[in-house]
This record gives C-alpha cells, structure tokens and sequence, in this order.
C-alpha cells in the first residue's frame, strides 16, 4: 500500500498533492472558490489549507448519495467554508462561474485537477519510485487508486513514464461514466506534459507510458454508491490498520479491485483517503 493518507497532518490524502501547486501565492485575506460533491474532500483539503494561509474559502456542491464518512465529511467542511448547495453538477458550475466574474478570486476545479495541480501527482509517482530504488518495496507491476477527476491517475501515469517504471496504472471508476474516460486521462496526461516543457523550457522526448486500465465492475451505479465488496474491503483494511478507515466513495472500491487483481505479481493499492479527522471525533 502507499499510505497516502499519512502524507501531512493534519489531513493527508491525494488532494494535498495538488494543492502544494494549486494554493501556491495564496495570502492573508483571499478568496478561494471551488466545487464538489457534498462529501467531497477535495473541498474539505482546499477549505482547510487555504485557512491555514489566511484565506477564505466558499465551496458550491452538488447533491451525492450520503453515507456515514460523507456526511461527517460535509460537517467539517460546513465548519471550515461557506457553503452554497445547487441543485445539480451544472448549477454548480454556472454559479461558480458568475462569482468569478464578480469578485477576485482564486478558482479551484473540483478534485483540483488542471495541469498545475497534477504536477503534485507526477511527484508522487518520483516518489514511490524513489522508495523503490532505495529497496523499501519491489518495483510494482500495477497501482491500483479510485479514479474521480482523474487527476491522480494522469499524474502517476506520466510520473511513472519520467521514472521509467514500468507500472500499470488501474483507474477504478467512483463517478459517472463522463468523466471516467480514458480519452480524459490521455488529455491530461499530454496537458500536463506541455506545461513541464513550457516551463522547463526545453522538450522532454520520448517517453514510454504504461499502460493505464479503467476498471468499472465497482462503480455501483451513482457517485457515493456503497458497493459489497467496497465494504467487505473497508473492513478487511480497518482490522489490518487499526481502526483506519476507508470512505465507501473512493478508497474503498479500489482497495476490493486492488484486492481482486493480486496475483504473482506485486500489486500496489494506492490509500487517498485520510480517516484520521474522524477518527478523532
């Protein structure tokens, strides 16, 4: 596994690797405006590190189906934004877009996923493959991770291609079959490619990409949609990890997809949701 969930305090998680980029020049006083579903942690991450700089954040969300790590998840982001609720993911969009034009404001996608934010997912494919060269675990033969917004995906898919791994990168579906493209994940992958040689002033070459899979047998059927085997999975991952936990919206359905594919082959589940607010409540 890579505990990704434990990757800062005090709310670790995929989400903070994107915001290291996205919330960069961020000071005292600003404004911060992003989109998510009703649980989302994307929107609780972003409300949270742009308080700790000072900042203020609104959220506007979509409905979900609610379950128990949902609802806890939309208390504290109730705690630490404003919130305005809309009926449906386009509503959303368009009030956010009518609060950017009124107001100066730095505007945050939902997941986080642009360009800029997915560096911080290329960073942590450098860093796994860091671990691997520095012998803490066997170079994994496929990551297995929820695929939203597809920004985490993109970004260890390219990562992996700058390390040399030669990894599989296995996208479990958790949102609707729109967004759970692999034409999506390509584009990205390629934006994200152009913004590190136009900053890096100079071509990158050739690359080999791995192969990435999109796996759809866990999706259940609507966003936030608990699925059996997700949670037979959530608990097997509860006894074997003391009490964390995994959110039935994301982790929970890659860890049973991760768990289904292990075979001869090293198969790394990759944890992008940090319990330990919850935890603690």
């Amino acid at each position: 596994m890579k505990r990704d969930d434990l990757s800062t305090l005090p709310f670790g998680g995929n989400k903070v690797r994107a915001l290291e980029f996205l919330l960069g020049g961020v000071r005292p006083g600003d404004e911060v405006l992003t989109v998510g579903g009703v649980g989302s942690t994307h929107a609780l991450a972003t409300a949270m590190y742009a308080a700790a700089l000072g900042a203020r954040t609104t959220v506007i969300r979509w409905p979900q189906v609610m379950h128990a790590r949902a609802a806890e998840v939309d208390a504290r982001i109730r705690e630490a934004a404003t919130v305005h609720d809309a009926a449906w993911v386009g509503a959303a969009y368009a009030r956010a877009a009518l609060l950017r034009a009124m107001n100066p404001i730095k505007w945050i996608p939902a997941g986080g996923t642009t360009p800029l934010g997915i560096l911080g997912h290329v960073e942590s494919a450098l860093e796994l493959a860091g671990q691997v060269a520095a012998g803490l675990l066997p170079a994994p033969a496929r990551v297995v991770l929820p695929l939203g917004s597809g920004g985490t995906a993109a970004g260890l898919v390219l990562g992996f291609a700058l390390a040399g791994l030669d990894t599989e990168v296995v996208g479990v579906q958790v949102v609707p079959r729109v967004m759970a493209r692999r034409g999506r994940i390509r584009r990205l992958v390629g934006r994200t490619l152009r913004l590190i040689e136009r900053v890096g002033g100079t071509p990158v070459g050739a690359l080999s990409f791995p192969r990435f899979f999109l796996e759809r047998a866990y999706y259940g059927g609507a966003y936030g949609r608990e699925v059996p085997a997700g949670q037979a999975a959530a608990l097997r991952f509860r006894e074997a990890h003391g009490g964390a936990m995994l959110d039935p919206t994301y982790s929970a359905k890659a860890c049973a997809a991760a768990l289904a594919r292990c075979d001869e082959r090293p198969t790394l589940f990759w944890v992008t949701f940090d319990s330990r607010l919850f935890e603690r409540r």
